[in-house]
């Protein structure tokens, strides 16, 4: 199932794939719904899909803190973007299909049920062939690597040390840099992550458990890009 904020995000999710949804009616999320969010990753697991601004970011925590391990669907701004604001009621249906394509599960826990069953299946004929094996293999990568332990900036975790340093953000100018936020929020959608600050995007690098070579390669075409140069 998948998890937005309001009756909006559902139709805009409905247009693109055949799925259910829960609607956590904005970030003030009721006990009961945080049951229903708890019962359907037991079940049939969940992918959290929330607008891409602080609100959104708010309920993404708010969910993960009470059901840790959920799958994450990352939409960029510009996706987003609508006359009236950002929000996922906004996107087209390519943009949610490409959105849910690159889902991320955190190192939260493992769910019962994996990103595959909260998704029914797709509006429209899905990839085969070598993009469909493409898809596949990307989902592994996404599920694999180092847990967080956000020790350079005061955090820590049983999972592991992280496989990106403190150190590799500030190399990279997604710290500490004129361009620092520009750059983020291009990584992150390079790597389907989402834009977050500093120490924010730091903790979701092993909170996805984002490898090295990963990382690497979306730094490459960050380059390539000339973003913040």
């Amino acid at each position: 199932m998948i998890v937005v904020e309001g009756k909006e995000d559902t139709v805009a999710i409905r247009r693109a794939v055949d799925a259910d949804t829960i609607e956590t009616g904005g970030s003030a999320i009721d006990d009961k719904v945080l049951r229903r969010i708890e019962l359907a990753r037991e079940r049939r697991g969940v992918i959290i899909f929330t607008d891409p601004d602080v609100p959104g970011e708010k309920i993404r925590k708010i969910i993960e803190a009470r059901v840790p391990g959920c799958s994450h669907a990352f939409l960029a701004k510009a996706d987003a973007r609508g006359k009236d604001g950002i929000g996922v009621e906004h996107a087209s249906p390519e943009a949610i299909r490409a959105a849910l394509a690159r889902v991320r599960v955190s190192a939260g826990g493992g769910a019962a049920a994996g990103a595959e069953g909260a998704i029914a299946q797709p509006a429209e004929r899905p990839a085969s062939g070598a993009d469909a094996s493409k898809a596949r293999q990307a989902d592994k990568t996404g599920a694999t690597g180092a847990g967080v332990a956000a020790a350079a900036v005061g955090e820590a975790n049983d999972a592991g040390e992280p496989e990106i340093a403190w150190a590799d953000l500030i190399d990279a100018g997604l710290i500490v840099h004129p361009a620092a936020a520009s750059r983020r929020e291009r990584m992150g959608e390079l790597l389907g992550i989402g834009y977050a600050n500093g120490k924010q995007f730091y903790k979701r690098l092993g909170m996805f458990r984002i490898t090295r070579a990963e990382f690497a390669e979306a730094l490459r075409q960050l380059t390539r890009e000339g973003v913040g140069e």
